[in-house]
């Protein structure tokens, strides 16, 4: 196996990994949030509120995963 190849594998691998890992937590911010207005529904605004900053925060990890990638990528071509 060639870099390039070894290149494009560790890049694949990564932003998997890092969607599995973004698809998990927003599956269990959101379940816990659903939970929380479920328990005590006057708290929604402000648990709906958390709820999409969190989301937020999650999906900023596999943006940068696939943007370290390229760019390892990039430098494997080299």
């Amino acid at each position: 196996m060639d870099l390039a190849a070894a290149a494009a594998l560790g890049a694949a691998l990564a932003a998997g990994l890092a969607a599995l890992g973004a698809a998990l937590g927003d599956a269990l911010v959101s379940f816990k949030a659903v939970e929380g207005i479920a328990r005590q529904p006057e708290a929604r605004g402000s648990v709906m509120t958390t709820m999409f900053i969190s989301i937020g925060l999650i999906e900023a990890l596999p943006i940068i995963a696939v943007v370290i990638a390229f760019m390892l990528f990039g430098k494997a071509g080299h």
